[in-house]
Protein backbone atom coordinates (compact mmCIF):
# COMPACT_ATOMS: atom_id res chain seq x y z
CA UNK A 1 0.00 0.00 0.00
CA UNK A 2 1.21 3.22 -1.23
CA UNK A 3 0.43 5.26 2.32
CA UNK A 4 0.97 9.75 2.49
CA UNK A 5 1.73 9.53 6.22
CA UNK A 6 0.67 13.25 6.16
CA UNK A 7 -3.38 11.88 5.95
CA UNK A 8 -2.75 10.96 9.89
CA UNK A 9 -1.82 14.52 10.71
CA UNK A 10 -5.07 15.41 8.25
CA UNK A 11 -7.03 12.52 10.16
CA UNK A 12 -6.13 13.88 13.96
CA UNK A 13 -6.70 17.45 13.29
CA UNK A 14 -10.32 16.32 11.91
CA UNK A 15 -10.89 14.02 15.08
CA UNK A 16 -9.75 16.86 17.28
CA UNK A 17 -11.53 19.79 15.43
CA UNK A 18 -14.71 17.73 14.55
CA UNK A 19 -14.89 20.00 11.02
CA UNK A 20 -12.89 20.38 7.87
CA UNK A 21 -12.60 23.88 8.37
CA UNK A 22 -11.39 24.02 12.11
CA UNK A 23 -8.88 21.21 10.88
CA UNK A 24 -7.82 23.64 7.77
CA UNK A 25 -7.67 26.48 10.15
CA UNK A 26 -5.64 24.57 12.62
CA UNK A 27 -3.26 23.11 9.69
CA UNK A 28 -3.10 26.09 7.91
CA UNK A 29 -4.64 24.25 4.71
CA UNK A 30 -7.37 25.61 2.75
CA UNK A 31 -10.80 23.82 3.36
CA UNK A 32 -11.05 22.13 -0.08
CA UNK A 33 -7.31 20.73 0.34
CA UNK A 34 -8.68 19.10 3.62
CA UNK A 35 -11.91 17.83 2.50
CA UNK A 36 -9.78 16.45 -0.62
CA UNK A 37 -7.74 14.27 2.33
CA UNK A 38 -10.71 13.64 3.82
CA UNK A 39 -11.87 11.90 0.58
CA UNK A 40 -9.19 9.77 0.95
CA UNK A 41 -8.88 9.01 4.27
CA UNK A 42 -12.35 7.45 3.02
CA UNK A 43 -10.99 5.76 0.86
CA UNK A 44 -8.35 3.76 2.76
CA UNK A 45 -10.13 3.31 5.51
CA UNK A 46 -13.44 2.22 4.01
CA UNK A 47 -15.31 4.10 6.30
CA UNK A 48 -17.25 7.80 6.78
CA UNK A 49 -15.39 9.04 9.45
CA UNK A 50 -17.14 12.61 9.97
CA UNK A 51 -20.85 12.63 9.54
CA UNK A 52 -23.10 15.37 9.05
CA UNK A 53 -25.49 16.03 11.61
CA UNK A 54 -27.05 19.26 10.99
CA UNK A 55 -25.20 22.02 11.51
CA UNK A 56 -22.19 19.71 12.73
CA UNK A 57 -20.19 16.95 11.95
CA UNK A 58 -20.00 13.71 14.57
CA UNK A 59 -17.13 11.56 14.13
CA UNK A 60 -18.51 7.70 13.56
CA UNK A 61 -17.75 4.60 16.00
CA UNK A 62 -14.86 3.72 13.59
CA UNK A 63 -13.05 7.54 14.33
CA UNK A 64 -13.64 7.14 17.87
CA UNK A 65 -12.54 3.77 18.32
CA UNK A 66 -8.97 5.14 16.58
CA UNK A 67 -8.81 8.24 17.89
CA UNK A 68 -6.03 8.05 20.68
CA UNK A 69 -4.01 5.45 18.49
CA UNK A 70 -3.83 8.21 15.53
CA UNK A 71 -2.86 10.89 18.01
CA UNK A 72 -0.24 8.64 19.33
CA UNK A 73 1.10 8.31 16.10
CA UNK A 74 1.31 11.79 14.97
CA UNK A 75 3.18 12.80 18.12
CA UNK A 76 5.72 9.61 17.69
CA UNK A 77 6.27 10.51 14.10
CA UNK A 78 7.02 14.61 15.94
CA UNK A 79 9.42 12.79 18.35
CA UNK A 80 11.11 10.97 15.59
CA UNK A 81 11.42 13.47 12.85
CA UNK A 82 11.86 16.66 15.82
CA UNK A 83 14.06 15.33 18.17
CA UNK A 84 14.82 17.16 21.60
CA UNK A 85 18.17 18.74 21.97
CA UNK A 86 17.49 19.52 25.50
CA UNK A 87 19.93 17.17 27.59
CA UNK A 88 18.86 16.12 31.44
CA UNK A 89 21.91 15.34 33.26
CA UNK A 90 20.61 14.53 36.60
CA UNK A 91 18.68 11.56 34.30
CA UNK A 92 21.47 10.57 31.46
CA UNK A 93 22.12 7.30 32.10
CA UNK A 94 25.00 6.21 29.62
CA UNK A 95 28.31 4.86 29.60
CA UNK A 96 31.04 6.58 27.98
CA UNK A 97 34.54 4.90 26.66
CA UNK A 98 37.52 7.12 25.88
CA UNK A 99 40.83 5.99 24.44
CA UNK A 100 43.74 7.70 25.34
CA UNK A 101 47.54 7.20 26.77
CA UNK A 102 48.03 6.53 30.22
CA UNK A 103 49.91 9.53 30.98
CA UNK A 104 46.51 11.85 29.97
CA UNK A 105 44.35 9.18 31.54
CA UNK A 106 45.92 10.19 34.77
CA UNK A 107 46.50 13.72 34.33
CA UNK A 108 43.10 14.40 33.45
CA UNK A 109 40.69 11.59 34.70
CA UNK A 110 40.76 12.83 38.32
CA UNK A 111 39.15 16.20 36.83
CA UNK A 112 36.72 14.69 34.31
CA UNK A 113 35.41 12.54 36.52
CA UNK A 114 34.96 14.78 39.33
CA UNK A 115 33.18 17.06 36.63
CA UNK A 116 30.86 14.02 35.41
CA UNK A 117 29.74 13.10 38.98
CA UNK A 118 28.59 16.50 39.87
CA UNK A 119 26.48 16.82 37.22
CA UNK A 120 25.54 13.45 35.61
CA UNK A 121 25.68 10.99 38.54
CA UNK A 122 24.02 8.03 35.98
CA UNK A 123 26.90 8.71 33.85
CA UNK A 124 29.78 6.14 33.88
CA UNK A 125 33.73 6.48 32.03
CA UNK A 126 35.32 3.80 30.34
CA UNK A 127 39.30 4.62 29.88
CA UNK A 128 41.25 2.30 27.77
CA UNK A 129 44.79 2.32 26.96
CA UNK A 130 45.82 2.92 23.51
CA UNK A 131 46.57 -0.55 21.61
CA UNK A 132 50.02 -1.21 19.54
CA UNK A 133 47.64 -2.08 16.04
CA UNK A 134 45.33 0.68 15.09
CA UNK A 135 41.63 -0.03 15.46
CA UNK A 136 37.96 -0.23 14.37
CA UNK A 137 36.51 1.01 17.30
CA UNK A 138 35.80 4.33 16.50
CA UNK A 139 34.22 3.70 13.60
CA UNK A 140 31.86 0.78 15.13
CA UNK A 141 31.20 2.61 18.29
CA UNK A 142 33.07 0.75 20.23
CA UNK A 143 34.89 3.99 21.50
CA UNK A 144 33.61 7.31 21.73
CA UNK A 145 36.48 9.75 22.32
CA UNK A 146 40.23 8.86 21.59
CA UNK A 147 42.65 11.43 22.51
CA UNK A 148 46.56 11.33 21.24
CA UNK A 149 48.53 13.70 19.61
CA UNK A 150 47.65 12.62 15.70
CA UNK A 151 44.46 14.22 13.70
CA UNK A 152 42.42 11.62 12.10
CA UNK A 153 43.05 10.48 8.42
CA UNK A 154 39.65 9.86 7.19
CA UNK A 155 36.60 12.42 6.50
CA UNK A 156 34.44 10.62 8.36
CA UNK A 157 35.85 11.13 11.38
CA UNK A 158 35.68 14.34 13.32
CA UNK A 159 38.94 16.20 15.42
CA UNK A 160 39.73 18.93 17.57
CA UNK A 161 42.76 20.47 19.29
CA UNK A 162 41.77 20.63 22.83
CA UNK A 163 45.28 22.02 24.02
CA UNK A 164 49.24 21.93 24.24
CA UNK A 165 51.63 20.82 26.20
CA UNK A 166 55.46 21.62 25.83
CA UNK A 167 57.99 18.85 25.98
CA UNK A 168 60.75 18.39 28.97
CA UNK A 169 63.38 15.71 29.74
CA UNK A 170 62.91 14.07 32.57
CA UNK A 171 65.23 12.10 35.05
CA UNK A 172 65.36 10.98 38.80
CA UNK A 173 66.28 12.97 41.14
CA UNK A 174 70.05 13.35 42.00
CA UNK A 175 71.30 12.57 38.07
CA UNK A 176 73.97 14.62 37.30
CA UNK A 177 73.60 17.76 34.91
CA UNK A 178 72.83 17.07 31.17
CA UNK A 179 74.84 19.55 29.15
CA UNK A 180 73.86 21.03 25.85
CA UNK A 181 72.48 19.32 22.87
CA UNK A 182 76.10 16.57 23.21
CA UNK A 183 75.11 16.12 26.83
CA UNK A 184 71.32 15.05 25.88
CA UNK A 185 72.75 12.53 23.12
CA UNK A 186 74.96 11.15 25.75
CA UNK A 187 72.41 10.08 28.05
CA UNK A 188 70.71 6.17 28.24
CA UNK A 189 67.32 6.93 26.92
CA UNK A 190 64.03 5.00 27.67
CA UNK A 191 61.46 5.71 24.44
CA UNK A 192 57.61 5.94 25.31
CA UNK A 193 55.87 3.77 22.38
CA UNK A 194 52.45 1.30 22.02
CA UNK A 195 54.84 -0.01 19.24
CA UNK A 196 57.92 -0.21 20.61
CA UNK A 197 59.90 2.10 18.29
CA UNK A 198 63.14 2.79 18.57
CA UNK A 199 63.26 6.28 17.82
CA UNK A 200 61.19 9.40 16.69
CA UNK A 201 61.60 12.94 15.79
CA UNK A 202 64.05 14.01 18.24
CA UNK A 203 66.79 11.49 16.55
CA UNK A 204 66.36 13.47 13.45
CA UNK A 205 67.08 16.64 15.27
CA UNK A 206 70.17 14.62 16.06
CA UNK A 207 71.08 13.56 12.91
CA UNK A 208 71.12 17.18 11.44
CA UNK A 209 73.92 18.01 14.08
CA UNK A 210 75.71 14.70 13.71
CA UNK A 211 74.95 13.14 16.59
CA UNK A 212 73.14 9.86 17.85
CA UNK A 213 71.81 8.45 21.17
CA UNK A 214 71.37 5.68 22.76
CA UNK A 215 68.15 4.32 23.39
CA UNK A 216 68.43 1.82 26.53
CA UNK A 217 64.76 0.67 26.22
CA UNK A 218 61.44 1.62 24.67
CA UNK A 219 58.63 0.43 26.44
CA UNK A 220 54.59 0.42 25.97
CA UNK A 221 53.44 3.16 28.66
CA UNK A 222 54.98 6.18 30.42
CA UNK A 223 54.20 5.05 34.37
CA UNK A 224 56.63 2.26 33.67
CA UNK A 225 59.31 4.31 31.52
CA UNK A 226 58.69 6.57 35.08
CA UNK A 227 59.54 3.59 37.04
CA UNK A 228 62.50 2.71 34.30
CA UNK A 229 64.30 5.88 35.69
CA UNK A 230 63.32 6.32 39.11
CA UNK A 231 65.72 3.55 39.38
CA UNK A 232 68.30 4.14 37.27
CA UNK A 233 70.53 6.21 34.88
CA UNK A 234 67.96 6.61 32.30
CA UNK A 235 66.09 9.98 30.63
CA UNK A 236 63.13 9.90 29.02
CA UNK A 237 61.61 13.00 27.03
CA UNK A 238 57.94 13.46 28.12
CA UNK A 239 55.18 16.28 27.83
CA UNK A 240 55.11 18.33 30.92
CA UNK A 241 52.01 18.86 32.18
CA UNK A 242 50.09 15.49 31.14
CA UNK A 243 53.24 13.46 32.70
CA UNK A 244 53.19 16.02 36.34
CA UNK A 245 51.37 13.54 38.52
CA UNK A 246 54.19 10.79 37.20
CA UNK A 247 57.11 12.88 37.37
CA UNK A 248 55.18 13.78 41.34
CA UNK A 249 54.38 9.95 42.10
CA UNK A 250 57.96 8.73 40.76
CA UNK A 251 60.18 11.42 42.81
CA UNK A 252 61.52 12.80 39.28
CA UNK A 253 62.61 15.77 38.19
CA UNK A 254 62.19 17.71 34.54
CA UNK A 255 64.79 19.99 33.08
CA UNK A 256 64.31 22.50 29.76
CA UNK A 257 65.61 20.66 26.72
CA UNK A 258 68.58 21.73 25.49
CA UNK A 259 66.79 22.19 21.87
CA UNK A 260 63.62 23.50 20.54
CA UNK A 261 60.78 21.16 19.70
CA UNK A 262 56.88 22.38 18.86
CA UNK A 263 54.86 21.67 21.69
CA UNK A 264 52.66 18.54 21.66
CA UNK A 265 49.44 18.80 20.63
CA UNK A 266 46.49 17.11 22.63
CA UNK A 267 44.06 15.89 19.50
CA UNK A 268 40.27 14.74 20.15
CA UNK A 269 38.69 12.73 17.83
CA UNK A 270 35.05 11.18 17.41
CA UNK A 271 33.21 9.58 14.35
CA UNK A 272 30.55 11.97 12.91
CA UNK A 273 27.56 10.09 14.24
CA UNK A 274 27.86 11.79 17.32
CA UNK A 275 28.36 15.54 15.65
CA UNK A 276 24.63 15.65 16.97
CA UNK A 277 24.03 13.82 19.93
CA UNK A 278 23.99 15.89 22.65
CA UNK A 279 25.40 13.86 25.78
CA UNK A 280 28.45 13.26 23.73
CA UNK A 281 29.14 17.09 22.85
CA UNK A 282 28.30 17.77 26.87
CA UNK A 283 31.36 15.33 27.05
CA UNK A 284 33.55 16.79 24.81
CA UNK A 285 32.66 19.83 26.62
CA UNK A 286 33.99 18.65 30.05
CA UNK A 287 37.19 17.11 28.59
CA UNK A 288 38.44 20.23 27.59
CA UNK A 289 37.55 21.24 30.76
CA UNK A 290 39.61 18.96 32.55
CA UNK A 291 42.10 19.35 30.30
CA UNK A 292 42.32 22.66 30.74
CA UNK A 293 42.67 22.57 34.64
Amino acid sequence: MHLDLNLLTVLDALLDEGSVTGAADRLRLSAPAVSRSLGRIRRHTGDDILVRTGRTMTPTPYALAVREQVSDLVRQSQAVLAPSRELDLATLDRTFTLRCHDALATAVAPFLLASVEAQAPGVRLRFLAETADDTDDLRHGRVDLEVGADPPALPEFRSETIGHDRLVLAMRRGHGPVEGLAGYAAQSHVLVSRRGRLTDPVDEILAAHGLRRRVLASVGTSAAAAHVISRGDGVMTIADAMNRPLVDAFGLVTVPLPFALPEASIICSWHQRYDTDTAHAWLRTQLRAALTR
